[in-house]
């Protein structure tokens, strides 16, 4: 999936991975080899938040937060990168977040 992202996209890339407990995301620049902006469930900001950081609650609070700063950093599209994850559930909530805070995926 990664790769065929890579190759037929000009866009940034938001990278999502999961675990058991926390949800992470990153728009990655691979031009530069660059991670412009991170969000994770363990940001301090979300933790007082999101009590757990396994559950979609948590994903679409790390969206959300993903998308706020990449607005600000002056990042509106990006291609989305769910890696081997379906697009459901925590991915689809992280996602849908996204949007919702402006970015276009």
């Amino acid at each position: 999936m990664r790769n065929r992202v890579k190759r037929d996209s000009t866009r940034l890339r938001l990278s999502v991975f999961r675990s058991h407990k926390h949800v992470y995301a990153q728009i990655i620049d691979d031009e530069s080899g660059r991670t412009l902006v991170a969000a994770s469930s363990r940001d301090q900001p979300l933790r007082q938040e999101v009590k757990y950081g396994g559950n979609k609650d948590a994903a679409s609070a790390v969206g959300k937060t993903v998308a706020e700063r990449a607005l600000e950093a002056g990042i509106k599209q990006v291609v989305f990168d769910r890696r081997e994850y379906k697009y459901h559930g925590r991915i689809a909530a992280l996602a849908d977040a996204a949007r919702e805070a402006g970015l276009e995926l």
